[in-house]
């Protein structure tokens, strides 16, 4: 696929399926995920990778921060399966470091570009995904068993697979109907 190509049909998909990418294939959206900018050279990034086993132990740490938070039991049920849609979810953190010059929020604008740079290889690579977030990105327990510093934030979840069915096409609107030309 080509690079313009890529970017112009940019689509999320929910419907995913096995197979997963690959390690080489991971490795290379790994590899992506880290070319984005990155002021200061932080590398305010770090990833969590879950598969096979790994997806239920995820689903057990949503399912108990639903209990935490008092859930209804249908709802703790339904967030222990919520990894489980996709056969590969990747956690991005934004790492945040401490600087006097780079700012809190560049930091998190540089891991939100990782979760984009990683779809982007993912979907070069014939695979679909879907970033998430949600309630549980912000959860504590969650952040707690991910072992996260205070200051860092989970960005979003990746879910990459293989798509079910045809991807539908987004409408898609010019970007100079949100331009202003100074």
């Amino acid at each position: 696929m080509q690079a313009l190509e890529l970017l112009l049909q940019r689509n999320s998909f929910n419907q995913l399926m096995e197979p997963a990418p690959s390690t080489e294939q991971l490795d290379i959206i790994l590899d992506a995920a880290v070319c984005v900018p990155d002021h200061g050279a932080l590398k305010p990034w770090r990833f969590i990778v879950f598969q096979d086993q790994a997806l239920c132990d995820l689903g057990e740490i949503f399912a108990e921060a639903a209990e935490l938070q008092k859930a209804a039991p249908d709802l703790v049920e339904k967030a222990k399966l919520m990894p489980l849609r996709a056969p590969l979810v990747i956690a991005i953190i934004a790492d945040i470091k401490e600087s006097t010059k780079i700012p809190r929020q560049e930091q998190l604008l540089t891991a939100g570009c990782c979760v984009h740079a990683m779809q982007m290889a993912a979907v070069a690579q014939g695979f679909d995904g879907i970033w998430r977030s949600g309630a549980l990105a912000y959860d504590a327990h969650v952040k707690q068993q991910f072992k996260l510093k205070a200051e860092d934030e989970i960005v979003g979840f990746l879910y990459l697979g293989t798509a079910k069915s045809a991807v539908p096409q987004k409408k898609r609107d010019k970007g100079s109907a949100f331009t202003q030309i100074w």
